[in-house]
Formats: structure tokens, C-alpha cells, sequence
């Protein structure tokens, strides 16, 4: 038998009957919107009183890298609902050659998209580093620090996606069969992958465009 016969076979339950771990995340992530509700607030607030300065300060940001990190982002979201609709198949890994894209499975899309995600953190830090070589840290005035906890903030939530991925390619290493409970975990780490994709857009939009 198949991991996709093993996975249909263990697939049981009523099909209304809603996924309780797929509903905790979701409203996990409802309280995750409040928060970044509140860091988008913060940062107009502050903005609203010194526009001189942000008028200064946002010369220091590099759209054009930024918007290549952007774009990094959301080519992994798409990397990664394709390892979903592999996962909601029950083909947790490729069945021919790694060359052969259309034989990949959930793992290797999720690789793929760790490797993005990994990317867009890296160029993240490499931001930071620039930009506070050129003097504009945290602690250097209102916008500094606004700008570090905005997106440092989100910079955790995608580092905790990257271990959320590791943990699920883990999984499909050590797991003699692939259940139904698998793809759920795998599933439900994609809302949360698309969640922080979301926010990063408001974001850039936010801090790189409006200014």
C-alpha cells in the first residue's frame, strides 16, 4: 500500500466536522492580528509627531533590496501551498528524481520554502547591519526604534515558521507512515506561513512605500 492509500485510509471522521487543531490556529492567529494591529498603530502614532524625521530617516532605507527580500517572501508562500496540496494528497515526499518537479512531495516543496524563508531572514540581518553602520540603530532616535521593533518582531514570527518547517520535514524523515494527523500539522504551519507573509506586505508597504 501507498503513503496516499495509508494516508485516505486514516483520513476518518465526518468531512463537516471541523479540525480542531486547524480552528486553535486560526484563532491563535486572530490574537496575532491584534498585536501587529498594535505595532501598526505605534508606529503612525510616533510617525504623526516627528514627520521631519521620518522624512530623514526613511532616505536610509534600500527599497530596491527590500523589495527583492519581499518578493523572496511570497515566491515561498507559493512554494509552500504547493507542499500543502501535496500534503492534503498524502505524498509526503517525491516518488521519481529529485529533478523531477512534478514527483516532489510536501517535503521537498517545504525545504524549498524554509530555504526562501531562510534567505529572506538572512538579507534581514544583512538590513540591519547596514543600516546601522550608517548610524541608524535602535536606540539612535524615535524612528530607529519603531522601525527595529516592527520589523525585528516579525522577523521572530518568520524564524518561528523556519523551526515549524523543520520540525514537519522532520517528521516525514522519522514517521513510518503518514497520517492524516501529519498533514494537518503541515497544513496548518502553511496558515501560519501565509499569515506572516500577509503582514510582512502591510509592512513593507508601510515602512518602505508610504514611508
Amino acid at each position: 500500500m501507498s503513503d496516499a492509500d495509508r494516508f485516505h485510509a486514516t483520513a476518518h471522521g465526518p468531512a463537516t466536522r471541523p479540525n480542531m487543531v486547524a480552528v486553535g490556529t486560526m484563532v491563535w492567529l486572530g490574537s496575532e492580528i491584534m498585536f501587529f494591529a498594535g505595532l501598526f498603530a505605534m508606529y503612525f502614532t510616533i510617525r504623526s509627531v516627528s514627520p521631519d524625521m521620518w522624512a530623514d530617516r526613511t532616505e536610509y532605507l534600500d527599497i530596491t533590496f527590500a523589495s527583492i527580500n519581499t518578493m523572496i517572501l511570497v515566491i515561498s508562500s507559493v512554494w509552500c501551498q504547493l507542499g500543502v496540496w501535496q500534503a492534503e494528497r498524502g505524498i509526503p515526499h517525491r516518488t521519481g528524481s529529485l529533478l523531477n518537479v512534478k514527483s516532489w512531495g510536501m517535503r521537498e516543496w517545504y525545504v524549498l520554502t524554509y530555504l526562501f524563508g531562510a534567505t529572506f531572514i538572512a538579507g534581514q540581518v544583512w538590513e540591519y547591519a547596514t543600516l546601522t553602520s550608517e548610524g541608524l540603530t535602535p536606540t539612535a532616535d524615535s524612528y530607529g526604534s519603531v522601525f527595529y521593533i516592527t520589523t525585528g518582531f516579525h522577523g521572530l514570527h518568520v524564524t518561528g515558521g523556519l523551526l515549524a518547517f523543520l520540525l514537519i520535514i522532520g517528521r516525514s524523515f522519522t514517521a513510518k507512515r503518514y497520517t492524516h494527523a501529519q498533514a494537518t500539522g503541515a497544513v496548518v504551519t502553511s496558515y501560519y506561513w501565509h499569515f506572516v507573509d500577509v503582514v510582512w506586505i502591510a509592512l513593507f508597504a508601510v515602512i518602505y512605500l508610504v514611508g
